[in-house]
């Protein structure tokens, strides 16, 4: 009896660890297939959105949605491209919208950042858009938009640019010659303010369109930065569509129309033959002397704002280049060759 009682309890243990490992092997099978089928559902769900975004890139009016971020330069000719898009908007249809900051900052404060790009991103009812204002590079990808406006600018010479302002400030300009300038009565010229070293000749004054171009970062509007040069460079190539130069108006006001003629058709033969050709000309404006220009010369800041220039002259005079084929008697062209499977 004893004999059998110990043989039952030897089956009795056999049946319950065949048992346990039944279950265990259901179990863990059962974590198998909910852990191989997990990374399925992922990828259908992810193939889904990814079909549904493609229709939403493939549905998106280019032409229609167009937006154009021009953040002016002051006193490089932007009035004069400018008073043409406001001339020509009805008849192409498209919208111009100043912007227009409190006290003529440059930057935006961090919420009105985000208020401007989701206006310009969702105002459905102004696109296609030109904005134009006096502010800095703000880069639209930070704040989660889809499509970002593309951006272009005009430089122009430091010295000249400065020079210009200079008398700007004190006459004005044949576009509001009546309009009193806050330097208005001040006839000191240019060569005197440099001989007395007075603040509104110093070369720090140059220092602006690399911060226009480098951004709303604390570190661009540091005079002599090194830093702010090479971000306004990296951005000038990455982030602009086309930076012009004011000594080529024309051919600038060519390129774009040629590129976007949704919205730039007939820009350059209204440039041509338009009295819109040379707005703003600053009066009582006297070029500095042989003596002035070598003293500006030696200041660090023009040197950066020189190579800035330079840097956008020679981005500009390849994207000319690369308009027309070798024998200059035909635009290029591109196409597709060569396409399998069939």
């Amino acid at each position: 009896m004893r004999k059998m009682s110990t043989t039952k309890q030897w089956l009795f243990l056999f049946a319950a660890v065949c048992l346990m490992m039944v279950i265990g092997y259901w179990v863990l099978g059962s974590e198998v297939k909910i852990a191989a089928l997990k990374p399925i559902t992922k990828l259908q769900h992810s193939a889904t959105a990814l079909e549904g975004s493609l229709l939403t890139v493939d549905n998106f009016d280019y032409e229609e949605q167009l937006v154009v971020l021009y953040n002016r330069v002051p006193k490089t000719g932007s009035t004069t491209f400018v008073n043409i898009a406001y001339d020509l908007c009805k008849r192409n249809r498209f919208h111009v919208l100043h912007i227009n900051i409190t006290a003529n900052s440059h930057v935006l404060s961090l919420p009105n950042q985000v208020s401007f790009v989701r206006n310009v991103t969702k105002w459905h009812e102004m696109k296609p858009a030109l904005y134009h204002g006096h502010v800095a590079y703000l880069d639209f990808s930070k704040f989660q938009i889809a499509h970002n406006p593309i951006y272009i600018n005009i430089v122009r010479k430091p010295l000249d640019r400065l020079v210009s302002y200079y008398y700007f400030l004190r006459y004005g300009d044949n576009y509001r010659p009546n309009l009193v300038r806050k330097k208005a009565g001040n006839k000191i010229t240019f060569d005197e303010c440099v001989k007395l070293k007075q603040p509104d000749c110093d070369p720090k004054n140059m220092w602006l369109q690399i911060p226009f171009f480098c951004g709303h970062a604390a570190e661009c509007w540091e005079p002599g930065s090194q830093w702010a040069l090479d971000m306004a460079k990296t951005n000038l190539v990455n982030k602009y569509f086309l930076v012009g130069v004011t000594e080529q108006m024309e051919d600038f006001v060519d390129l774009l129309e040629r590129s976007l003629p949704r919205m730039f058709h007939g820009f350059r033969e209204y440039y041509q033959h338009s009295n819109k050709s040379n707005l703003r000309n600053t009066l009582n404006k006297r070029p500095p002397s042989e003596s002035t220009v070598a003293a500006i010369m030696e200041s660090k800041i023009w040197k950066m704002e020189t190579e800035l220039y330079e840097f956008a002259l020679a981005q500009f005079e390849f994207t000319k280049r690369k308009l027309m084929q070798p024998d200059k008697k035909q635009i290029q062209r591109f196409m597709y060759e060569k396409v399998k499977p069939k």
